[in-house]
Formats: C-alpha cells, structure tokens, sequence
C-alpha cells in the first residue's frame, strides 16, 4: 500500500452557492464520500479545506500576497489515502463531489523522505 496526495480544484466562479441547507447537503456528499474511504480503511489523513488567503515564501526572502486573483482555478483542499496503485488511487477520485462542480482532483503519490 502506498499513500497518495488527492488535491482539490475548482474555478472560482463555480464555487458552491445557495441556501444555508443546499450547502450543508453538499458537505454531506463530501463527508459520505470521505466516510466511505474510511470504511474502507484507506484514509490516511481527511486533510482540510483550504482558506482564501495565503502567502509565498520566494529566495531572498520576497514575500507575496496569494493565491493569484489572475489564477482563476484555485486549490479548495486535500485528502491523503492508501491504496495498492495509481489506478486504484484514480478509481478511488472518481467519486469526489467536486465534479458536480467542474472541478478536478489531482491524484499524486507520496515519497517518503
């Protein structure tokens, strides 16, 4: 088994909107999907979402506001789960809510240092 990185990504226009109760529905598509992932003992790390605010570090100290306001697709969060391959990893994305969103997962492995 081998633990993969699943990063979440979404345009910033279609980003979830509407009422206080269809938001929470689509927290929980995201937490059933997560759920299932533990039930299968394959979650390695639920991970977070991500805030809209950040900062880079770049050499000589140079810090800079971020993400980019011209960077349309944005980093929403992450998960961390276990899996035999790449496929299973992939087959295992497939089933992320961000898609009734146009968003996109992207499935990376783990080296351990």
């Amino acid at each position: 088994m081998k633990d993969f990185l699943l990063v979440y990504r979404n345009d910033f226009k279609n980003q979830p909107t509407g009422s206080p109760e269809e938001l929470q529905a689509v927290t929980k598509k995201w937490m059933d999907w997560i759920g299932g992932i533990a039930a299968q003992n394959k979650l390695t790390s639920q991970g977070n979402r991500l805030g809209s605010e950040g900062k880079v570090v770049r050499p000589n100290n140079v810090v800079t506001d971020g993400p980019y306001t011209e960077i349309k697709e944005l980093i929403g969060g992450y998960s961390i789960i276990n899996a035999e391959s790449y496929d299973e990893a992939v087959e295992i994305a497939k089933g992320c809510p961000i898609f009734e969103f146009d968003g996109n997962v992207e499935v990376r492995d783990i080296n351990p240092m």
